[in-house]
Parts: structure tokens; sequence; C-alpha cells
């Protein structure tokens, strides 16, 4: 075959190849998503403020201050923030990120998808050059059985071959304590099960800061909703609040803020 034929075929064989991802400017936005290869802009980061999370001061401290030093430079934790649905852990993430920002911290937050891990490696390659901080977030995490995805996660977070750089920490969410399967069908997987119940408890000691955030009491709820009702000039009525929670069967952070939508809509009021 010729040379010129081989030239002609690789030059074909490259027009067909999909072109590199190309990722936006890792030191311009205020956070991101990490997809198919490639830094992406968030469309719309929006955190609420954090002073509107009500009934978690203890994990607002926590995660703020370990935030904090990570955009300083300075040793910080990889944090595990679980518990009930809606709770906040997501919101508070966000909000911490918004807070350290205003203050006018280099941090920025990347959102990973859960499925996503084998593709870390490939992500702090891509920032560990970066002037800046930034929180890897991944949320409300579970696995499916059986899965190598926790032991590849716990391999990043004790420091393995593919540890993450000092300029990121992992943040994820996920709705139990040891990020134990959502179907809990443990003892379906092809391997012992008590094998897998060790991995997930080697995983979640894995995280430096471990937070635990539970369903809120009714005073927690309507003292949520009247911060939503300062801030963005609403007319609280507290009975129709709890009613409202009643309906969808609990109180919780989620529930606030879907009753200030609905409420802002009823009172023609904008929530940007």
């Amino acid at each position: 075959m010729s040379e010129e034929l081989l030239a002609r075929i690789a030059s074909a064989l490259e027009r067909m190849a999909p072109p590199a991802a190309v990722s936006d400017d890792a030191l311009t936005h205020p956070a991101y998503v990490w997809r198919n290869g490639a830094l992406r802009a968030a469309r719309a980061f929006a955190p609420l403020p954090l002073a509107l999370l009500e009934g978690m001061d203890a994990q607002k401290e926590a995660v703020v201050g370990n935030m904090r030093r990570l955009s300083q430079g300075l040793p910080a934790h990889d944090v595990l923030l679980w518990g009930a649905r809606g709770t906040g852990k997501s919101a508070l993430v966000k909000a911490a990120i918004g807070e350290i920002q205003a203050e006018g911290g280099a941090l920025a937050l990347v959102e990973v998808a859960g499925d996503g891990l084998a593709e870390l490696p490939q992500l702090f390659a891509a920032l560990a050059d970066v002037p800046r901080a930034f929180v890897l977030f991944i949320d409300d995490l579970g696995f499916a059985e059986p899965s190598e995805a926790p032991r590849l996660l716990r391999s990043v977070l004790e420091g393995g071959a593919e540890a993450r750089p000092d300029n990121m920490r992992l943040h994820v969410t996920a709705n139990r304590r040891h990020i134990v399967a959502r179907d809990m069908a443990e003892q379906d997987a092809a391997i012992n099960p008590r094998d897998v119940a060790d991995d997930k408890l080697a995983l979640a000691d894995r995280f430096g800061l471990s937070l635990g955030f539970h369903v809120i009491d009714q005073p927690t709820y309507v003292a949520m909703l009247e911060g939503y009702a300062r801030q963005y000039g609403l007319t609280l009525d507290a009975h129709d609040a709890i009613s409202w929670a009643t309906q969808r069967g609990g109180r919780s952070g989620r529930v606030a803020w879907q009753y200030v939508v609905e409420l802002a809509g009823r009172q023609g009021k904008s929530l940007s």
C-alpha cells in the first residue's frame, strides 16, 4: 500500500473522529458541570443565601469553615452529607460556595454525575494546575450492585494512585450514612454480602467530615418559611404552610421551598 494511500486513509479517519472535548475557562465561572470529559460552565448558579437555611447551624458552620480553608490553600476535608431526603444537603453545599465566593474566595463548584466516578482521574488532571480551589460535588450518591465504584471512590479518598490534588475536595450527598444501595439488594450481589457491607463502611469512614441531616420539626419549618417571606417580600400564613406540608407527607427544606414557589406564584412575586 502506497504512502499516499495511507495518508489519505489517515486523513479520512481523522475527519470521522469526533473532535476533542474543549473545556470552558476554569478560572472564570462560579460553577461547572463535568460532562463527557469536559468542564462546562453551569448555565445558572443561584444558590440560596446561607442565612435562609434554618435548623442546620452546626452543619453550616462545619461546611463553610472547611470550604474557607480549602479556598485559602489550607488543609481541608472531603465531606459526606447524609440523611433524609429534602433536608437541605445539596442546598447547603451550594449556599456555602456562594458564601465563600461573596467573601472573595477563589473557589468554584464542579458537579460530577454519580455514574462518572471513573472519570475523576481525568478531572483531577484537568484542574490540578489551576490556581483556584474546587468543590467536586456528587449529589445523591448510590451504588448499583455489584459495582466497583465504591472501591474506586475509596481509593480516591484515601490517597491512592488516583488521589485528588490539594486544590480540590469531594462533597458527596447520600440518603444513608454508609451509602448503601438504594434497593438494599446486597444479598443478591455476585460477591459475599459481608464484603459489600464492609466496602460501604470503609468508604464512609474515608470522609474526614461526615454530617447528618434529619427531618425538621414544625417550629423550624415555620421559621424557615418566615425567613423566605422576609427575603422575597411574601405574606405568610403559617396554618396554610403547615397544611401544605401535611398534604405532602412531612416537613423538609424541599417542601418549604416548594411552598415558597407556590406562594410567590399566588402573590405575583418574583424569586429571582
